[in-house]
Parts: C-alpha cells; sequence; structure tokens
C-alpha cells in the first residue's frame, strides 16, 4: 500500500488530502483545510503580502509534519494559476521551497480539463454525455463518448474572478458569462446527459434538496431539472444576506460567492438549454490521484459499480470471493424465481447492491447488521448507481429479515419510492438473504439452483461440490419469510 499526499494552494484555500492507494484503487483518509486570501491580495495588489506568505509557510509546515506521520510516499503539489498574477510569485516559492521542501506545479488547461473528466467518469456512470466543471477561475466544458473527451473550453471566468472589481448583480454577473458563451458558441449535443461539477453544482443541488424537501443528503448523482434550478435562484435572491448567511451545509457559505455561483449556473442553463443536470462530487485532486497510479483507465471503469463495491473493501483486506458469490447466487435466485417474484429487470442492480453488501453492516456491530447496513450502504459513496437504486439496496439489505421492515422508515422516503418498490425490496430482502445462506460455508458448494414450483410449494435442487447439509440448514431458516411474501413453502433439496 502507498499513501499519496494532494496539496493544493487555491485562491482563499490552502488543502491537504491524503490518500491511501492500492493495486490501482484510491480512498480518501485524512482532509485539511485553511484559509487564506492569496485572491484578495493578488486583486488589490498584483503581488501576495508578507503576512499572507507567512501563514502560508506556517500551514505548510504543519501539512509537512502530517504528511511525514502519515508516511506519506508521494507528494503532488498544485498551485492555482491566479498565484501566476503575482508579481513575487518567484519569491514566493522559493520560500515555500526552503522552509518546507515542497516543489508546487502550475496545471495546464490540458492537464486540469484530464483531471476534471477522469474524476468525473469515476462518478457518474454514463458512457457519452457533457460536463461543466466551474472553479474558483475558470469553466471548463468538456463534451465525451466512449469514455474519450471529444472537444473542450475553458472560460475564464469562475465563482471567485467574475466578482472582481466594482460590486456587481446578479444579472451583470448572468450576462457577463453568457457573453463568453457566445463568444465560444459550444454546445452539448441534444439530449445528452450533462453532469456538473464543483462547488457551485454541490450548493445548487444542497439547496434544491431543502426547497423541495429530498429526504436523501447524498450529493453525488443528484439530478437537478431547470425548474428547480429556477426554483433555488428565486430563492436565494428572494432572501436578505442575514438570511443567506444561515442557509446550513453549503459547501461555501459566503453570501458572494452563492450569488456569483448561481449567476453562472443559471447562464449555463439558459444559453445551453440544459433540461437537467446530474451532480457530480468530482474533484480535482480525485483526478490527480487517479491519473498518478498509472493504472488502464478503461479497464478499471468497465463496471464503475463493481469497482465501487471493490474500492470499499479493498483496505479492510477482506476477500471479497464471498460477497462476489453471493451477488451471482442472488442473480441465479431471481432469474429462476422470475415466474414468482413477477419483478422487471430494473430491480437488479439494487439487489446487486444489497447483495454485494449484505454484511457491511458488521462493521458496526455483528448483532443486527442487516439493519446496520441500511445506513452503511446510504454512506458508502458507492459510483455508478443512481440515488434511489441505491436506496432501494439499503432497504433490500435491511430486508434480509421480513421484521426488520419499517412502514416508519419508509414513509420518510414515500416521495422517492412506490408501491410496487415496497413489494420488490421486500422479496428481493429474501432472495438475497437465501443467496447468503447458500453460501454459509464460505466455500463454493452450491454452484447453481433449479426450481420447480408443485403447488403450494417451491422445491430448490441444489447443484453442489460437496456436502450441502449446513447450507440447505441455514437456507432453511429463511423458509418462513420466504412464505410470508412469496405465498409458497420452501424445500431445498
Amino acid at each position: 500500500m502507498e499513501k499519496i499526499a494532494i496539496i493544493e494552494l487555491a485562491n482563499s484555500l490552502v488543502k491537504l488530502s491524503i490518500y491511501d492507494t492500492k493495486n490501482g484503487r484510491f480512498k480518501l483518509v485524512r482532509k485539511e483545510e485553511d484559509g487564506v486570501s492569496i485572491f484578495k491580495d493578488i486583486l488589490e495588489e498584483k503581488l501576495l503580502r508578507p503576512k499572507t506568505i507567512t501563514g502560508i509557510v506556517s500551514i505548510l509546515k504543519i501539512y509537512r509534519n502530517v504528511i511525514e506521520e502519515c508516511q506519506v510516499q508521494k507528494i503532488i503539489a498544485v498551485a492555482d494559476n491566479i498565484i501566476a498574477k503575482a508579481r513575487n510569485q518567484r519569491g514566493f516559492f522559493d520560500e515555500i521551497f526552503n522552509n518546507t521542501g515542497l516543489n508546487f506545479i502550475f496545471m495546464s488547461e490540458e492537464e486540469l480539463i484530464k483531471n476534471i473528466y477522469t474524476s468525473v467518469v469515476n462518478s457518474i456512470d454514463n458512457s457519452k454525455g457533457g460536463i461543466v466543471y466551474i472553479g474558483e477561475n475558470e469553466t471548463l466544458l468538456i463534451r465525451y463518448n466512449r469514455r474519450s473527451t471529444l472537444g473542450s473550453v475553458s472560460i475564464p471566468l469562475g465563482y471567485e474572478n467574475i466578482m472582481e472589481g466594482a460590486d456587481k448583480s446578479f444579472e451583470q454577473m448572468k450576462d457577463m458569462f453568457l457573453a463568453e458563451l457566445r463568444v465560444r458558441d459550444f454546445k452539448f449535443e441534444p439530449e445528452s446527459l450533462v453532469v456538473g461539477a464543483g462547488i457551485p453544482f454541490l450548493n445548487l443541488g444542497r439547496i434544491a434538496k431543502k426547497v423541495t424537501k429530498y429526504p436523501l443528503e447524498i450529493d453525488n448523482n443528484y439530478e437537478v431539472s431547470s425548474e428547480n434550478a429556477k426554483a433555488v435562484v428565486n430563492f436565494v435572491r428572494g432572501l436578505d444576506v442575514e438570511k443567506v448567511k444561515k442557509v446550513k451545509g453549503l459547501a461555501d457559505d459566503r453570501t458572494e460567492v452563492l450569488y456569483s455561483s448561481l449567476a453562472i449556473v443559471s447562464a449555463l442553463y439558459d444559453y445551453l438549454k440544459i433540461s437537467q443536470i446530474t451532480v457530480s462530487t468530482a474533484c480535482i485532486r480525485d483526478g490527480l490521484v487517479a491519473n498518478n497510479l498509472m493504472i488502464d483507465n478503461q479497464e478499471k471503469l468497465s463496471d464503475l459499480l463493481a469497482n465501487s463495491f471493490f474500492n470499499i473493501y479493498e483496505f479492510e483486506n477482506k476477500d471479497l470471493t464471498m460477497n462476489n458469490r453471493i451477488a451471482n447466487m442472488a442473480g441465479i435466485l431471481f432469474k429462476q424465481l422470475k415466474v414468482m417474484h413477477k419483478l422487471p429487470r430494473m430491480y437488479v442492480k439494487p439487489m446487486r447492491v444489497a447483495a454485494y453488501l449484505f454484511d457491511i453492516g458488521k462493521k458496526i456491530s455483528f448483532e443486527d447488521y442487516e439493519k446496520h447496513g441500511f445506513y452503511a450502504i446510504l454512506n458508502s459513496g458507492l459510483c455508478g448507481v443512481s440515488q434511489k437504486d441505491l436506496l432501494l439496496g439499503a432497504f433490500i439489505c435491511e430486508c434480509q429479515l421480513a421484521d426488520n421492515f419499517s412502514l416508519s422508515k419508509w414513509m420518510k422516503y414515500n416521495d422517492i419510492l412506490t408501491d410496487e418498490d415496497l413489494n420488490a425490496v421486500r422479496k428481493l430482502g429474501i432472495i438475497v438473504k437465501l443467496a447468503s445462506a447458500l453460501n454459509s460455508s464460505k466455500k463454493l458448494v452450491v454452484t447453481d439452483v433449479m426450481c420447480d414450483i408443485l403447488g403450494d410449494s417451491v422445491i430448490m435442487k441444489l447443484i453442489v461440490n460437496s456436502d450441502p447439509t449446513y447450507e440447505i440448514m441455514q437456507g432453511m431458516k429463511v423458509a418462513k419469510d420466504y412464505r410470508k411474501f412469496f405465498k409458497k413453502n420452501l424445500q431445498l433439496i
């Protein structure tokens, strides 16, 4: 295992992110952020003040100690291109190097696009579409197809520098950005999925969830329609400054940043005629790590959901063989019992989530691990799955035991879920539990299942490699719940 540290020197923040990396996968294990006034200094005087330099060097000394304590093997230090405008930038970086040994680099536009693109396609499962990334000093528009970029433009306006100069109104900032868009005349293909990344889209999604009373607090893969985006803009513009400051849970809660961000977002929706944007938690640092692991991204991203499963357990040193067998067995049972459950294939993905993570609740407590699995799955950060499918997977995991089902909890998500979903999660919970029972020996004992329906009974004939006594004993413990939802007696032979 190797640790990689990413240090970012941005407009108003110095950031440290430390990742564990193993077998081409990575996991964020520590993050630090500290405020600085780089943008303000450069805007006012075109140089960095001694006080600012001293503060940044002090922060970086601390970060260097943290890096050494964490035994980091590789450090990547990047600085925002705004610093290149400072007249004393060379002396600034020399002082950093002399005090910390850190050598900062500027990312080219090509590298920035590459890192954002890599991060986005690691977070959203879509082979063709467009990416919009709004940074502090630039906005990127990227077209891609089959995981290759087809074209891109960079607009030199972000949520920070669009505010430069005299105080600007929301409409003035929106018009400025629209003017830049018109000059470049860059469009996405009609009906293509558009992914939004960066702090402005995180804030857009979080406020939209508040406005619409959306019950899930998950950022990645949240969809914001043009109607909801307009509702957010109207909501924020209708608040006075003090009330805007009280909006909780934002990625950046500065009032002026919220206004400038929404001005850019509003311009993008209008000019590109976007009906919906999917929010991504993608960030530059994740792209930097992924691109520095020197792995075959095409191979890694062939199944984004599977990659997410493996990523969860990679750093637990857990053998995923059993989880894989249970997921495969659940798939077999889903097909064999099709005539009984009568569920469409759209439920296969959430069942796969629950089957792969059937025991993730044990990381919290072995007792009632099926119940703990509900919240563990919701907060797992899985990619390649919609928020609704993630929620269904969490309920399926919990419903491995029929008595675990809580109608009051279900009603909390009533705006997302349907009556058909209720029927599905109960039946699929039993299928996942039966799949785990048929792997009780943690060896490949049962390789296949053949089902015969005879009157009020279903007889499952097990295709085995060795004595299945233990599997049959554990499987028959599911018979009571099976009868409850499938209306048949279960027999294993």
